[in-house]
């Protein structure tokens, strides 16, 4: 069963964590059942920005990212060549290391006033 370590985060997960996810999970579903709230305006539909992560190990072995998601992906703080949407990760046979980049886009957040 492949590990997904999230870096620390200041406000997410400020110690970092470490799942141990079954492969074919969603990444950000696995993230949410953690309590790593990580922003996901879109209801997990492709259409925002807000659970933009950065694959710092394992990158390769996720699936390619489709064109929706790479035109989303241009819209992001803090874009890089690893760069995807939490949404559309699905954790394959090897471990990955994710970091969540520190501000997001988004105008308005959940749960917050």
């Amino acid at each position: 069963m492949p590990q997904v370590v999230f870096l620390p985060h200041p406000e997410l997960c400020p110690e970092g964590a470490v799942l141990e996810v079954e492969s074919g999970a969603n990444l950000l579903d696995e993230a949410l059942h953690s309590d790593i709230d990580i922003e996901h305006a879109c209801e997990m539909s492709c259409a925002c920005t807000t659970c933009h992560v950065i694959v710092r190990e394992g990158f390769d072995s996720l699936d390619e990212s489709d064109e929706l998601e790479d035109d989303m992906l241009d819209k992001a703080w803090g874009l890089e060549p690893e760069s995807r949407l939490g949404c559309q990760v699905i954790v394959g046979e090897e471990d990955l290391v994710v970091e969540i980049p520190k501000y997001t886009i988004n105008q308005v957040s959940e749960g917050k006033v």
